[in-house]
């Protein structure tokens, strides 16, 4: 018998942790960068933080092609501070080849992407949820 419960502890936590997923966690389009390219980044939890990654790229006429980029983490380090925000981590600018102190803002299916280095402050525009 207490091996029963103790499967079944197991499960259910397991399944409470899959529901727990940060909301922010799924697949996102980027708005047009310098270059008129554009991206999907899959965000996912790496630990207790927020990380993403360009999965794929898209040039100025929506036509996917394969970047240099794709793979590399372009999100990191970013922590939940509750809202729908985020901050403490890093997001990356391909197309300016610049690292940036990152800050996130989710609302609904709409993530808006800043980013700050030496106290000049850059939007990254807002994405939206691909799934």
């Amino acid at each position: 018998m207490i091996k029963v419960m103790t499967a079944a502890a197991l499960v259910m936590s397991m399944a409470g942790a899959a529901w727990a997923a940060d909301p922010i966690v799924g697949t996102w389009r980027t708005i047009k960068d310098d270059n008129g390219n554009s991206g999907q980044i899959k965000i996912v939890e790496c630990g207790s933080k927020i990380c993403g990654t360009l999965v794929k790229s898209f040039d100025s006429a929506g036509k996917a092609f394969k970047s240099e980029n794709q793979g590399r983490k372009l999100i990191w380090d970013m922590k939940n501070d509750g809202g729908g925000n985020y901050s403490g981590g890093k997001v990356y600018s391909p197309d300016r080849g610049k690292t940036y102190s990152g800050k996130l803002s989710l609302k609904g299916n709409s993530l808006n992407v800043k980013g700050c280095v030496l106290g000049v402050c850059r939007s990254g525009g807002t994405w939206k949820r691909v799934n």
